[in-house]
């Protein structure tokens, strides 16, 4: 019997919907949201709005999109945390909703644990792999022992690389959000011109809180010498960046791979659209001899494929929720 899951992803500022039948993504759609850009970051109460507003055009493009009838579904899959309470609330509503009307069972999915399935949309790792998942909130390292098992086995401390993107970008006056702008200009600078301090962290946790600091007072100290500093060196400044974090990133991941023996490496979250990290990482593997996986631009930012597929899996091992499930801002792999 076919498996045919609607998928819902609301975490944070973006709507998307997505068909999977028996593993093979028919529709996935996203709906943006402009308004941010205004205020420099998410505004979590703008958020929640735009959702309400998306959610139902969205999935009823997604089911159209894949010649879906509502009396296909098999489950109804949905964000349950981490993210921003007010957006998952929406999702979750949403996704309570249409299960209670179609009688279908309900799937509940860690948006991190998504980013690491995302893989199996087009590519299949072998188990064990180590994952490196990097966001705009979230940056781990992760032992994936099979669909659903998953250890953690290092975290950041503090700021998440693609908070460190964002943080470094408004400093040097670049509009939000800032990652994707310092992977284009860092395209056309000298990325080994200016050093910034890399955190000595013990085992194989991460840290970017002192990255920003560093340049921060950098920033400060040269533009008091040349006020024209950071329009003069702006490319060479944002490869310098973007290399330190990258750098900090990658010693990890080689060292956690050594660590436990593993030989398949995935790369996973927004950050993983970084044109620099992509390359680097597969750089890594080809220096080690390890196979790399990185799934494509469309299943790298936050998505509702990712959580249907992880939804399948689930599906699969009878792992339903009930309509109590609540959202949950913080919610561990």
């Amino acid at each position: 019997m076919s498996i045919t899951i609607l998928a819902i992803e609301s975490s944070c500022d973006d709507t998307s919907a997505a068909i999977c039948k028996d593993a093979k993504i028919l529709a996935n759609l996203i709906a943006g949201q402009q308004v941010h850009e205004l205020w420099g970051g998410v505004v979590p109460e703008l958020a929640s709005r735009a959702h309400q507003q998306n959610i139902i055009p969205v999935v009823d493009a997604a089911m159209q999109k894949a010649g879906i009838a509502k009396e296909e579904i098999s489950a109804v899959a949905f964000t349950r945390g981490p993210g921003l309470i007010g957006s998952l609330l929406v999702g979750v509503s949403f996704a309570k909703a249409f299960a209670m009307a179609l009688n279908v069972p309900l799937i509940e999915v860690n948006h991190m644990q998504a980013h690491i399935l995302a893989h199996f949309i087009d590519s299949t790792p072998k188990f064990p792999f180590l994952c490196l998942t990097v966001s705009g909130g979230h940056t781990q390292l992760v032992v994936v022992k099979n669909f659903l098992e998953m250890e953690v086995v290092g975290e950041t401390l503090d700021d998440a690389a693609g908070e460190a993107f964002d943080k470094t970008a408004k400093l040097l006056g670049l509009p939000y959000p800032g990652g994707p702008l310092i992977d284009r200009n860092a395209k056309l600078g000298d990325a080994n011109r200016f050093k910034f301090t890399e955190p000595n962290i013990a085992e194989l946790d991460f840290s970017f809180s002192g990255l920003k600091t560093s340049v921060m007072y950098f920033l400060q100290a040269e533009t008091r010498k040349n006020p024209d500093f950071i329009q003069q060196n702006i490319n060479d400044l944002c490869a310098s960046i973007q290399r330190t974090i990258i750098d900090i990133l990658l010693k990890k991941a080689e060292k956690a791979a050594k660590q436990y023996g593993i030989t398949e490496l995935a790369l996973a979250g927004g950050v993983s659209a970084n044109s620099e990290l992509r390359r680097r990482f597969e750089e890594l593997g080809t220096k080690n001899g390890w196979a790399t996986y990185i799934p494509k631009f469309e299943y790298c930012t936050d998505n509702a494929a990712m959580i249907a597929i992880t939804a399948y899996h689930k599906y699969q091992q009878g792992q339903f929720t009930n309509q109590e499930t609540e959202p949950l801002a913080r919610y561990h792999i």
